[in-house]
């Protein structure tokens, strides 16, 4: 119980460390396709 959790791998990183980077990018138009779709499927069913 005393040790330390270090769970540093060499040579490896995490997948999420990956993609923080990206999120300003992506949440952007993953947000606007989202929207398009919506409106898209709003305006085809009325």
């Amino acid at each position: 119980m005393s040790q330390a959790n270090d769970h540093s791998h060499d040579g490896q990183q995490d997948v999420v460390e990956s993609i923080v980077p990206l999120m300003p990018i992506v949440l952007p138009v993953a947000g606007g396709i989202l929207i398009f779709l919506l409106a898209f499927i709003a305006v085809f069913m009325a």
